[in-house]
C-alpha cells in the first residue's frame, strides 16, 4: 500500500519546508510515500475531479477538525491496520485555508483530527509527516 498526503498549495515558511522534507525523507524508508502539492484556487471552495486525485482503490481520508482524534500509539496501529487491508493506497487531504468543499466532504471514508487546537493549515503538514513517521 502507498500513502499519500495531498496539500493545498505550497508551503512558504522555509523553516517548515526543511523539516517536512526531512521527515518525508524518513518516511520513505519504511513505506511508499508521496506529498502532493495541489494549487490554490483562488476565491473558491470547489475543486474539479482532476484536483481531487481520487482514483479507484483509494481510501481518502480528510484531516479535519470535526474527525476522529488519537494518540500516537493508536494513529500507529490505525496505520498498520490500513496497511494490511485492500486499498491501493491511503489518500490523507489537508485543506486549504477556507477547508473543503462538500465534494471533497463526499469523497471521503473517513475524518481525522490532529488536534482541538487550530494550526495553520501549512503547520499541519509538518505535524501530520512527523505523526506519520513516527506510526
Amino acid at each position: 500500500m502507498k500513502v499519500v498526503l495531498i496539500v493545498v498549495g505550497k508551503t512558504t515558511d522555509k523553516h517548515l519546508i526543511h523539516l517536512i522534507n526531512e521527515y518525508v525523507e524518513r518516511i520513505g524508508h519504511y513505506l511508499p510515500f508521496d506529498l502532493e502539492v495541489i494549487p490554490e484556487l483562488k476565491n473558491t471552495k470547489s475543486l474539479t475531479a482532476d484536483q481531487q486525485k481520487e482514483r479507484d482503490g483509494d481510501w481518502v481520508v480528510l484531516l479535519d477538525e470535526a474527525g476522529r482524534q488519537f494518540r500516537s500509539i493508536e494513529f500507529a496501529s490505525y496505520i498498520e491496520k490500513k496497511h494490511t487491508q485492500a486499498a491501493r493506497r491511503l489518500v490523507f487531504i489537508i485543506g486549504g485555508p477556507y477547508g473543503f468543499s462538500s465534494a471533497i466532504y463526499a469523497l471521503a471514508k473517513e475524518k481525522i483530527s490532529l488536534s482541538q487546537m487550530t494550526f495553520s493549515h501549512q503547520m499541519v503538514r509538518l505535524f501530520f509527516v512527523e505523526q506519520l513517521y513516527r506510526a
